[in-house]
């Protein structure tokens, strides 16, 4: 049988950074400070919360320097008129499971 899945940890970090062209991968994203040590780990991280205040849900991925990248969805920019280079304050309200 699976595990059950763990409830969601409430947490709150908010920063503002430019949305960027991740090198390697090419999507737009935004890089998360601290995020290796703030969330104890060097793995990918599930998290929700807001970017400009509109909901999102994404998963971190490790950048191997102790940073994660935030991927910023196309229809998020769309919506939030943002585009590379443009700032965004992100919210991350809650580690998922």
């Amino acid at each position: 049988m699976p595990a059950e899945p763990r409830p969601a940890q409430e947490i709150d970090n908010t920063f503002t950074q430019k949305i960027i062209k991740e090198d390697n991968s090419g999507w737009a994203c935004v890089i998360v400070p601290d995020s290796g040590e703030f969330f104890g780990t060097r793995k990918a991280v599930k998290v929700a919360g807001t970017m400009d205040d509109q909901e999102f849900q994404a998963t971190m991925l490790p950048m191997g320097d102790g940073t994660h990248m935030l991927p910023v969805k196309a229809a998020l920019r769309k919506k939030l008129g943002k585009d590379l280079g443009d700032e965004i304050t992100v919210r991350l309200r809650q580690r998922l499971s």
